[in-house]
């Protein structure tokens, strides 16, 4: 019996300080862990839950460049948000009032190759616009938020005209309107009557909030001639608002 006493409370102490050990080194091991570097991918997943995702940068042309250099040393936007459309790479590109890119997105344009709009165009109806008609007009315009005869918010470039931009409309199955914004050829991004198509949801997260609630200025670049003769960039004249 005395030895079942001494043997007992050996085991129950031989127990007990494993567990302690045990315990001792599980901390120890938690500290050094919890001490270490986080891994990299902890600190984008805390940024995106908290912060506006911010659109990619994309490559711009040597046109796009220019223009918008100028505009921010000369103030031709005078304190307005701005977009620059590249008629020739078929993209749109979104700046705030201070100059900072908000974002770039391919687009759809006129059909023809052209800068200016035919005369009356603007009140004509489309089935009586030819195809050699179907131009997106070059140049600064003040846009103004508006609606199209559906109801639909769009945002005026040029209302003579009967330019705007708006939504891409994917009604027409025959256009295959997505389709061409999804490829990366600039051909196939003729189609419309004139007017800027927009993908969706790049209209509601960059056009939407700020062109289409008050004015703006809109730089449709030429494709028929040179920036510096139609926006000035080269004598120091500037195109007339």
């Amino acid at each position: 019996m005395n030895a079942c006493r001494v043997a007992s409370p050996l085991k129950t102490r031989f127990f007990f300080l494993s567990r302690t050990l045990a315990g001792a080194l599980l901390c120890a091991s938690l500290v050094a862990l919890l001490a270490m570097p986080q891994p990299s991918w902890a600190a984008p997943a805390a940024v995106s839950a908290t912060a506006e995702p911010r659109p990619r940068p994309l490559s711009v042309g040597q046109d796009v460049s220019q223009v918008t250099a100028w505009i921010r040393a000369t103030g031709n936007h005078h304190g307005l948000p701005f977009a620059v459309i590249d008629k020739k790479a078929a993209m749109l590109h979104v700046f705030d009032a201070s100059g900072r890119p908000l974002g770039s997105s391919p687009v759809l344009l006129g059909l023809a190759v052209g800068d200016h709009s035919v005369p009356d165009i603007g009140t004509r109806k489309l089935s009586d616009i030819r195809p050699a008609e179907r131009t997106t007009p070059a140049g600064r315009f003040m846009s103004e938020p508006g609606r199209n005869l559906q109801g639909e918010d769009i945002v005026w470039i040029d209302y003579d005209a009967a330019v705007s931009m708006h939504r891409v409309r994917a009604s027409n199955k025959a256009d295959r309107r997505l389709e061409r914004l999804a490829t990366p050829t600039v051909a196939d991004n003729r189609i419309s009557y004139g007017c800027v198509n927009v993908p969706a949801a790049f209209y509601d997260a960059r056009i939407k909030p700020v062109f289409g609630l008050k004015p703006a200025i809109v730089y449709v670049l030429p494709e028929t001639r040179s920036v510096g003769t139609l926006f000035g960039l080269a004598d120091g004249r500037t195109l007339a608002p």
